[in-house]
């Protein structure tokens, strides 16, 4: 067969495989990446739509459900009271209960962050109708004779000012004091040298016998085990951490029902005594120079009006047993709140406050900035994927056209072999025979 019309053979069948495998192929590497790219933009279009608008529901939604944890949690110090009430009165009964009654904690040990089993009650006491304890165990160890106390004179109670037995002793069977949370305050200077609030939130129960009132039993809550429930919490993260920063703008906090912040990522917010027993001054318009100055800004929800408005309405919002979200400015920076009510009650505790609240913040410029950022890696790893796509689709396509070479010139060679050699395109011996027949 003459070279020339073997390409034209050739050349048709090329054509109908470039068009059944190159151009589909094409098409559909355009679809993709096209579909990829539009992708792209529309995740990150809405990535930051849904961080702005569906972060807020979330953040409120996690004040609640926090706040709920909170009130279980103080729920179960609250039976844990009522059990010991009705545990045999010895000192190794009472350190056994204590012993087993644990929870984990994160705590800091040799410069390592670890989690611990953790004994929930610092202190367990008996205590007599006259303010005398009978037994006391404390760190799991059960105090000396020598040393119990008459802890109806406050100035004998650890730190110096606690009236608990005076608020207990007054109660019915079954009701429960719980004081508020109580420990020495740690001022900015001793909080950037590693110092942390310290202090315990005791369960005072009245017992009694025949004669009437015996006594009582106060159980003594270990504050980290209440304040990690917020100090660990990052509102816009699902994982928690030991420590949370308060420079980030994105933490929690707990408030209690006086208004007094009682956990807070920098310690020196939270409300403790001085030495003596006394309170702490919190921060107000008067003295909130001073204080700053001395690095001692305790604080008080209901006294932050001075700074914005909002503050005094959030705390009022929350005391009275309400959730929401604010919105508000606060040292030249767009702050976003969400709070809930720790809905936990006792006989100093009433609805609708209950223990107090808890709150959970962010700065919207530093969110904002992260959202950006989320978008922008979200953006670049379409284009890197389109870009993959594009780059994989082109070899397959350079590769199956060399196939298609490959294919056509088998093909063509097929063709030939079936037809005698010296008779493509020799029609005179089929007219011939119609000669002859006619």
């Amino acid at each position: 067969m003459p070279e020339t019309k073997k390409d034209k053979k050739s050349l048709p069948i090329a054509g109908v495989f470039f068009l059944l495998i190159v151009i589909p192929l094409s098409l559909m590497a355009f679809l993709i990446a096209n579909g990829m790219f539009k992708l792209g933009v529309t995740i990150k279009e809405r990535t930051v739509n849904v961080l702005d608008v569906k972060s807020q529901e979330d953040i409120k939604a996690r004040a609640q459900n926090t706040a709920n944890q909170v009130a279980s949690f103080l729920m179960e110090c609250k039976k844990d009271l009522q059990v010991a009430t009705i545990i045999p009165a010895t000192d190794v009964v009472y350190k056994q209960f204590i012993d087993e009654n644990k929870k984990p904690l994160w705590v800091k040990a040799d410069g390592k962050v670890q989690q611990a089993l953790v004994p929930i009650y610092k202190e367990l006491a008996l205590i007599d109708k006259n303010g005398n304890e009978q037994i006391k165990i404390v760190g799991n160890q059960v105090v000396p004779a020598a040393q119990l106390v008459n802890v109806s004179n406050p100035a004998n109670t650890t730190y110096k000012r606690e009236d608990y037995f005076a608020k207990a002793r007054n109660l019915n069977k079954g009701e429960v004091y719980v004081s508020p949370v109580t420990g020495w305050y740690v001022n900015k200077s001793a909080f950037d040298k590693g110092g942390r609030f310290d202090g315990v939130v005791r369960f005072a129960t009245p017992i009694f016998n025949q004669e009437g009132f015996a006594g009582m039993i106060v159980l003594s809550m270990d504050y980290r085990h209440l304040s990690q429930f917020t100090d660990q919490l990052i509102p816009t993260q699902a994982e928690r951490v030991f420590e949370t920063d308060a420079s980030s703008g994105n933490y929690a906090y707990m408030v209690d029902n006086r208004g007094y912040v009682v956990a807070h990522p920098a310690d020196y917010h939270i409300v403790g005594l001085n030495s003596d027993g006394t309170d702490v001054p919190t921060l107000s318009a008067q003295n909130a120079k001073d204080l700053a100055q001395k690095g001692a800004e305790a604080l008080n929800m209901f006294n932050m009006g001075f700074l914005d408005p909002n503050l005094f309405t959030i705390a009022k919002d929350a005391a009275a047993g309400k959730t929401g979200i604010v919105t508000y400015k606060f040292g030249g920076l767009t702050k976003f709140v969400a709070y809930a009510p720790i809905k936990f009650y006792a006989s100093n505790l009433p609805e609708p406050t209950g223990f107090g609240w808890v709150g959970l913040g962010l700065e919207v410029e530093k969110y904002n900035e992260e959202a950006a950022k989320v978008s922008k890696s979200i953006e670049k790893e379409s284009k890197a994927w389109t870009a993959t796509v594009i780059l994989v689709l082109i070899v397959a396509m350079v590769l199956l056209f060399f196939i298609m070479l490959i294919l056509v010139r088998g093909i063509s060679r097929s063709l030939k072999s079936e037809i005698p050699e010296g008779s493509e395109g020799d029609l005179s011996v089929f007219n011939d025979d119609d000669d002859d027949d006619k």
